[in-house]
């Protein structure tokens, strides 16, 4: 068996990884790999932008603020401080690279802040409304160029290879891991001292998301099975305005239309955010989602609506042209149409447990991005800090890594995959129908609002599937559908233990059978698979 050597092994091709292994890459070789193209990530679709502190008129404290409302108890404050006030420099540092948002349209020194939900400022830097495609870009482009990245697309991690499944004396800890390649089924060993998981969401868990498809948990389940610490995987957060249009396809209708005025209305065009909130369509995502998600109910819509007819068509275009050119596609024109939208899963605060530096309870293993759970977002996101987190935990990572040195131990044999009697699949229908059961279990039973019997059906459901998912996986040989599959089950299963866990309503996990929300606030933690053994 072929084993690759490297001082940092990256996975995924986010701003996470990218931002990783550029900051890494001042130091030694870096290995990225991503199981699809480059640029097929979340952060390639991110519309609204990044979230920063970057004029007078506002502060570190106001946005410390924001996020510790929006997080309903659940930040870590020194946390939430440490990422904000690092958000400038790392801000000037993509500039420096190439990004250009956009300026101020009178003229003026400083950038066109956009206002979203949740926010008591304009702070949120924009590139039009296709932010995270022009960062994507340009990091690309750059990791692409460097001497000291090695990128290797479509290829998908396996499993981590640790020192204790090693049967290797001394402290546990993460030493690579075996990988695919799926253009010709290859299986080979990566082995590094520190390997960077930026594997980014698990949309893809719920039947409705924005996401791409390749959001399907990957880091999280590879954690879990290594051994690593899991917090907070029940606050899955709900976008409350994906596009809904027979042909529309996971596409997006961004905060920021709602930061320029759009009110959210039912079907007929009445507004409704008031008598659920007083700051209307600018209340954080978790009350918008539930409304909308209430008022679909009242009314039997099978959507609400958006409303900015009262902006111009000339405005709509400067500041939403591909969000306005998308909905014209569907027949929908913004300055003058009701915009029909519905809520999707979009993003989830929980995730393998992390500190800024990205270090987690397994050496040698770092977790950064939506992968990673630090205790920014609490109980809930604040609209736009997830581009923030990553940039800043990426550089400290980066930093944290190259400052703690370490070497595999030596001799480290890893031993060759073994196929067993696996053979080529003949019943991948098995594949695609146990992948719509899951998603579709888990949208019906642990989504927006949830009771425990309807968590409780939920687990004997994914259990059940898991274990016809394990008979595959060791019958067939292994594909990336197989992989993906096996990765979605196990952190729909981690979704619905988590929230089974938390009896009060939260943030974003909001259950009828304990509706209050209890004084204390505690992380829900699931030590990962045979982590005490």
């Amino acid at each position: 068996m072929r084993i690759e050597s490297c001082d940092y092994f990256v996975v995924g091709s986010g701003i996470a990884g990218l931002m990783s292994a550029l900051y890494l890459a001042r130091s030694g070789r870096v290995l990225l790999v991503t199981k699809k193209r480059l640029d097929d990530c979340n952060t390639n679709r991110a519309q609204g932008g990044i979230a920063c502190v970057m004029e007078a008129g506002d502060s570190f404290e106001q946005h410390v603020a924001d996020t510790l409302v929006a997080g309903a108890g659940l930040c870590r404050e020194e946390i939430v401080r440490e990422i904000v006030a690092g958000g400038p420099a790392r801000i000037a540092e993509l500039e420096a690279l190439g990004v250009r948002f956009n300026p101020r349209a009178d003229g003026a020194p400083g950038y066109d802040l956009g206002r979203e939900g949740g926010h008591s400022q304009r702070r949120v830097l924009h590139a039009g409304d296709i932010t995270g495609q022009r960062v994507e870009s340009v990091l690309v482009e750059r990791v692409r160029q460097h001497p000291n990245i090695q990128t290797l697309e479509y290829t998908m991690v396996i499993d981590l290879i640790t020192t204790r499944w090693l049967k290797t004396p001394g402290e546990n800890r993460c030493v690579g891991a075996y990988v695919l390649d799926q253009p010709t089924g290859e299986i080979y060993a990566v082995r590094s001292p520190h390997t960077v998981l930026a594997t980014g969401g698990c949309g893809k868990v719920y039947l409705y998301t924005c996401n791409p498809d390749i959001a399907t948990g990957d880091g999280v389940a590879l954690a879990w099975r290594a051994g690593a610490e899991i917090a907070n995987m029940e606050f899955i957060q709900f976008h409350p305005t994906c596009l809904f249009h027979p042909q529309a396809k996971r596409f997006l209708i961004s905060e920021a239309v709602r930061g320029e005025g759009a009110e959210l209305t039912d079907a007929e065009g009445r507004p409704f955010m008031k008598k659920y909130d007083p700051r209307g369509a600018l209340a954080p995502r978790d009350v918008v989602a539930r409304a909308i998600d209430s008022e679909m109910k009242r009314t039997g819509s099978p959507y609400c609506c958006l409303d900015i007819r009262h902006k111009s068509e000339a405005y709509l275009k400067e500041r939403f042209p591909n969000i306005y050119e998308t909905c014209l596609s569907f027949g929908i024109d913004m300055a003058h149409d009701l915009i029909p939208i519905v809520p999707s899963a979009h993003y989830c605060c929980g995730g393998i447990r992390a500190a800024v530096d990205g270090v987690t309870s397994l050496p040698g293993l770092y977790a950064v991005g939506e992968t990673a759970c630090t205790g920014l977002h609490g109980a809930n996101r604040l609209a736009s800090n997830s581009l923030l987190e990553a940039l800043v935990c990426a550089y400290q990572t980066a930093g944290r890594i190259v400052a703690h040195p370490t070497q595999v131990p030596d001799p480290l044999r890893i031993p060759d995959w073994e196929y067993g009697t696996a053979v080529a699949s003949d019943e991948a229908v098995m594949v695609a129908h146990n992948w719509m059961e899951v998603r579709t279990c888990m949208w019906d039973y642990v989504g927006i609002v949830r009771t425990d019997k309807r968590l409780e059906r939920a687990l004997r459901r994914i259990r059940n599937l898991r274990r016809e998912i394990r008979e595959y996986y060791f019958d067939y040989l292994v594909t990336a559908d197989t992989l993906e599959l096996r990765n979605l089950a196990l952190v729909a299963e981690l979704i619905v233990r988590s929230a089974m866990r938390r009896k009060e309503s939260r943030g974003l996990h909001y259950t009828l059978d304990h509706s209050e929300m209890r004084r204390i606030a505690r992380d829900t933690v699931l030590p990962g698979r045979n982590a005490g053994n």
